[in-house]
């Protein structure tokens, strides 16, 4: 049983999807969504923690069932309003003991928060139906940008944790895809499965900034083509940084592993 402290500490956080996903998140947690997909078995879905709901519902419609938890009722509260037919809990993952099991479970982006990510992931895992997967997600301490902070001494090291992660975010420790895949050695589970999502070469307040004022139309020189067709040129540099990131995923913002038992 997780103590009551640890929940105490979770609902304290003022992180929020909604909040968190507005500019460059907001694209992020789609192509998040987006990789799930790809990788989804089955007909029901578990989401841990589900948070405001925001990203579960862009994986929603793919299931029959949907179940949300999460350790914050004003998460909770926010997530029945985006997946209104959803069920939910409001739990730690460790606590949560469900009567049947999940074809797909999917953990975004909390693997660096809690207090023992090993007995967390031994834990979901056998929450799976025989066939099912276990898609974690986790923000990549090796990422491109992370690396230029280094060199530009706006970080000691990739593996470093900002006072954004530790006091708003609340993360614990940071993943590369060798430690990611370290834990779930540990944890007695298979990988099928791993990658990245989103090339990104920026800071996330220059992203933002960049989606927001860049030279996107025809004939300003920026990223569109003069004389070609016209597009949305900034969807399609979007799309262009998650396919590149299916190239190099160990440059990635975000890396992921698909887990059997």
């Amino acid at each position: 049983m997780i103590t009551q402290n640890e929940k105490k500490l979770q609902e304290g956080f003022s992180w929020t999807r909604s909040q968190m996903f507005a500019t460059y998140n907001e694209v992020l947690g789609y192509y998040q969504a987006l990789s799930c997909l790809e990788y989804a078995k089955g007909d029901s879905l578990l989401d841990m923690p589900c948070g405001d709901g925001l990203l579960t519902s862009m994986m929603a419609h793919r299931f029959k069932k949907v179940v949300g938890l999460d350790a914050s009722s004003k998460h909770l509260a926010l997530a029945k309003n985006n997946i209104p037919n959803a069920e939910l809990h409001e739990t730690l993952i460790e606590d949560f003991k469900p009567n049947i099991p999940f074809d797909t479970i999917t953990m975004l982006n909390v693997l660096e928060h809690v207090e023992n990510p090993v007995s967390t992931l031994r834990h979901s895992a056998s929450l799976l139906s025989d066939d099912g997967v276990l898609i974690v997600h986790v923000p990549n301490a090796l990422a491109i940008n992370r690396k230029l902070a280094v060199l530009m001494g706006t970080l000691t090291e990739c593996e470093e944790l900002s006072p954004f992660d530790i006091e708003i975010a609340g993360h614990r420790r940071s993943y590369s895809l060798k430690t990611l895949q370290a834990d779930i050695q540990e944890a007695g589970l298979k990988v099928s499965a791993t990658g990245g999502i989103f090339y990104k070469m920026l800071s996330t307040a220059q992203i933002d900034w960049f989606l927001k004022n860049g030279l996107w139309e025809e004939g300003g020189f920026g990223w569109g083509r003069v004389g070609g067709p016209n597009k949305d040129w900034k969807k399609e540099f979007c799309r262009a940084c998650y396919e590149l990131g299916k190239e190099h995923p160990e440059d990635c913002n975000v890396i992921y592993a698909c887990i059997t038992k």
